[in-house]
């Protein structure tokens, strides 16, 4: 069944992806872009199903009127991905707080923004599929990513939240985590804070090159492998609260969750030992 898909940030990476496939399988799609330029290279993948809308989602105030021109001038927006954001590389104690809270404004108060736009119009439909893009570095974390998996950490439990709020009105939520895919993440998309402190130089330098180099441009993930995966949620009678993308991010996942286990086990009588007795 054709559907008509809102994609945030299709300029480039996992986003314009998707968008492909999804335009390949017959779908309509509205993206938003930064430019003119990327608006009008965005409509001519599939003239007459692939549409454009200008909009920074840091800009709060132009969600509400996007939507809804969307919805009146387009059709009805059957299903949200939440794919705009970026990563932030940086020490915490290295990195300004404006960073953290443009990290935040992007990430999760943008993505919300745009959640909270489109539901009082499937509420009325009692249908919809909203799928957050969040990341396997919304389950666990590395050194020098700590403000961008904030971000991710807080989209992930507002998702789970939203999830079963919405779940009785015939709308689902997703929060898709992927795990490393062959994008510009890593380069050029990731804003990189200068070093500082020379105490982390033998602890954080390596790790730095290592992203800038070695893990950019040979990672596993497919991005139109992900947006296959993706299309195939949209279509599911009853699709997952949480969905891993990637051999490596299932991996990950794997190993963080028995890490953790393990913990709440060694330290369960502990954490007992504060209950009335």
């Amino acid at each position: 069944m054709t559907k008509l898909i809102l994609i945030t940030g299709v300029s480039s990476g996992l986003g314009l992806a998707m968008a492909k496939e999804a335009l390949a399988a017959g779908h309509r799609v509205v993206g938003t872009v930064r430019s003119n330029e990327q608006r009008d290279a965005f409509e001519r993948l599939a003239p007459g199903r692939a549409f454009a809308r200008r909009l920074d989602v840091t800009d709060l105030q132009a969600i509400d009127p996007t939507i809804a021109s969307i919805e009146h001038e387009i059709a009805p927006i059957d299903v949200v991905v939440n794919n705009a954001g970026y990563g932030y590389e940086g020490l915490v104690e290295e990195s300004p707080l404006q960073e953290l809270r443009r990290q935040f404004e992007v990430n999760l108060f943008g993505a919300i923004a745009v959640v909270k736009a489109v539901l009082p119009f499937m509420r009325q439909r009692r249908a919809g599929r909203i799928l957050n893009i969040t990341s396997i570095g919304g389950l666990l974390a590395f050194p020098g990513l700590a403000y961008y998996h904030g971000s991710k950490f807080a989209l992930e439990g507002i998702s789970e939240s939203l999830a079963q709020e919405v779940r009785g009105f015939g709308i689902f939520v997703t929060a898709v985590e992927p795990g490393a895919f062959r994008t510009d993440w890593a380069g050029r998309s990731m804003a990189r804070q200068p070093r500082s402190i020379a105490d982390y130089d033998s602890f954080f330098d390596p790790m730095r090159e290592a992203r800038e180099t070695k893990e950019n441009g040979g990672q596993r993930g497919d991005p139109h492998a992900a947006g296959r995966a993706m299309l195939a949620l949209i279509d599911h009678p009853d699709p997952p609260m949480h969905l891993l993308l990637g051999a490596d991010a299932v991996q990950w996942a794997r190993a963080h969750y028995e890490r953790r286990l393990a913990e709440i086990e060694a330290w369960a009588s502990l954490s007992a030992s504060t209950d009335f007795k």
